[in-house]
């Protein structure tokens, strides 16, 4: 069965066709700067070897993008013959209110998902066009949404609610939801099927936007992320966890909603507080060449995923493993040695050789005689997301 897993961002569109249930990579493309006339486009046959790769495409749209890539899947270097051949379309959608597992994209699903645009604009909004699009370009499949919150469904409700008046829980769903879900269970997939069982881990999935989990025995049993995709440690661009008197103290003080919005979701985080850029190794930079504040951001960066590790490893009464994944886990080595030496305390002890090694799938960068185990898993979101579709059509 072919199966093709989209990930849409909010500039950019990724597709992976799958062989399932072997779980074979057929294809995998990729179209950054969506909405304009500078697009870049890359394609890859898995299957020949044959790719390509174009600048300056006239992308303005995800119906165009979409076309782009379904045009290459079904041409002579195509690895599909037609769009029929595909039984399924998975998204690694986010958010829907009332639906937070695994469900194929009905009229109610996406009505669901527009219900919470005002929580998860930047996610939300662009895959209802990408869905819509792709219900008009592929009227033959299933199309399914592995939504973010799914894995965090068994999280303890003591550590789901807020301290706020319960009506707001009954009447507008107010809860901690938790995202980053394909990724977190891939990691605990991962690790069950290299040792037996996950044990009790956290999971650091540290990227353009950052959190962390929870694992005890498979099952997501905390999450740094909250009611909406700004809280936990801080992102790129997004401030994360905040007093939430900020926000009418500010208004009291004459700035607009708009500003403030703007502020927490896209000036904040490691952007904000360096001054310099939301991406990490610009900050890292920065910092070597002197910038207090660039300093301070990655000081306040590694503060708090440790801040959160440490939590939750009392929270599971101990610790076995640490798993880094996601842009800045896998490649970052200077991040991961400052977050395991600040975790000595729980025995973790970390091999710098091994550290400082490339990745290549699932390495160990503690020493052997670690009491904690430290690993570095490169994310694999799209076959979570598969491997989800493809449970969910097949029942």
């Amino acid at each position: 069965m072919k199966l093709l897993v989209s990930n849409v961002g909010s500039t950019s569109l990724k597709f992976k066709l799958f062989e399932m249930p072997a779980e074979r990579v057929l294809c995998d493309a990729r179209i950054e700067r969506v909405g304009g006339d500078d697009a870049i486009y890359t394609y890859k046959n898995c299957l020949t070897g044959h790719s390509e790769r174009a600048t300056g495409c006239h992308v303005p749209t995800y119906t165009e993008g979409i076309r782009l890539f379904l045009t290459d899947l079904c041409s002579e270097n195509g690895a599909a013959q037609s769009v029929d051949e595909i039984a399924a379309v998975g998204f690694k959608t986010v958010l829907a209110k009332g639906f937070y597992g695994v469900h194929e994209l009905t009229d109610e699903v996406l009505e669901a998902m527009r219900a919470y645009l005002f929580v998860a604009p930047a996610h939300n909004g662009p895959y209802l066009e990408a869905i819509g699009r792709f219900r008009e370009l592929m009227p033959g499949a299933k199309l399914v949404g592995v939504f973010e919150t799914a894995f965090h469904r068994t999280i303890p409700p003591e550590r789901t609610m807020y301290a706020v008046p319960y009506e707001w829980y009954e009447k507008y769903g107010i809860r901690r939801m938790g995202y980053h879900g394909a990724s977190h269970s891939y990691v605990a997939e991962t690790l069950s099927e290299a040792f037996g069982s996950t044990g009790r881990t956290v999971s650091c999935h540290l990227g353009g936007s950052c959190s962390l989990c929870a694992i005890e025995n498979g099952k997501s049993v905390d999450t740094s992320f909250g009611f909406s995709l700004q809280t936990g440690v801080m992102h790129a661009d997004r401030t994360g966890d905040l007093d939430p008197y900020v926000v009418p103290y500010l208004l009291h003080e004459g700035m607009g909603m708009d500003e403030i919005l703007e502020g927490l979701a896209k000036n904040g985080g490691l952007r904000g507080v360096s001054g310099v850029s939301g991406d990490l190794r610009l900050v890292m930079a920065a910092a070597e060449e002197g910038s207090k504040r660039a300093a301070l951001a990655v000081d306040m960066f590694v503060d708090q995923i440790v801040k959160y590790a440490g939590a939750f490893a009392a929270e599971l009464g101990g610790l076995d493993n640490i798993v880094f994944t996601g842009g800045i886990g896998e490649n970052s080595a200077g991040i991961r040695r400052r977050v395991c030496s600040a975790l000595a305390f729980l025995g973790l002890e970390l091999d710098g050789e091994a550290n400082a090694a490339p990745i290549e799938g699932l390495r160990q960068i503690s020493t052997v005689r670690s009491a904690v185990r430290a690993l570095v898993l490169p994310a694999n979101e799209e076959l979570g997301v598969a491997r989800r579709t493809y449970e969910l059509i097949t029942k």
